[in-house]
């Protein structure tokens, strides 16, 4: 979905930059320094405007969250977000990841989200895809055994790609629907502002939670 130009986006980012971390390679090993106390630390893949990880940060005091997203104009979102809510366990990253590795130390997450991804749909850019198993094996070394990556997405061809990806690795599935929205678990779940909008409009949303041994 293309997104509309947003004025002074510069300035007004740098108005938020108590949030904003802006040489995050630098912090791989330190990020329980970077919000100051030992609490487990989550990271969401693509945040878009942030409804999702700042509900999360807001009912889980205890839990640490990373927002993570490419796009200047989004990103703000969740600055803006954040600071209007004065929390103090989220922070934000402008990146554009290819290696996680070089921005986490090898079991400093305890989870990972994927909401929504880009899907790539031309198979010549699979290895783009945020659940390809060039990232699957990254998201694998940073997350602690026995956390979880969880994912969301309206395509299906993604959600199948995703699903056969997970499938050659040796991660245990937890839940598992082409139906997010029809089962109980829906009770549970924190929603993005696209799964809002296209369960809004009768899509149906898959899901998958697959645990890391």
């Amino acid at each position: 979905m293309r997104q509309r130009k947003v004025k002074n986006v510069e300035k007004r980012i740098a108005e938020h930059n108590q949030y904003l971390i802006e040489d995050p390679k630098e912090k791989k090993g330190k990020w329980q320094q970077v919000f100051g106390n030992n609490n487990p630390i989550f990271a969401e893949f693509g945040s878009g405007k942030g409804q999702f990880i700042i509900t999360l940060a807001e009912q889980n005091p205890d839990r640490n969250y990373i927002a993570i997203e490419c796009r200047k104009s989004i990103i703000l979102r969740v600055l803006e977000k954040a600071k209007e809510n004065d929390f103090s366990n989220i922070v934000a990253l402008y990146e554009n990841i290819s290696d996680v590795n070089e921005y986490f130390e090898r079991d400093e997450l305890s989870g990972i989200y994927l909401n929504f991804s880009d899907p790539w749909p031309k198979n010549r850019h699979a290895k783009r895809r945020l659940t390809s198993s060039k990232y699957l094996d990254g998201y694998k070394k940073i997350i602690k055994p026995g956390c979880c990556i969880e994912v969301k997405t309206d395509r299906n061809d993604l959600f199948a790609f995703t699903v056969n990806e997970f499938q050659k690795t040796d991660m245990k599935v937890m839940e598992l629907t082409d139906d997010l929205h029809s089962t109980d678990l829906e009770a549970r779940l924190v929603t993005t502002e696209y799964e809002d909008k296209f369960h809004g409009g009768g899509k149906k949303i898959n899901y998958c939670k697959m645990q890391v041994k």
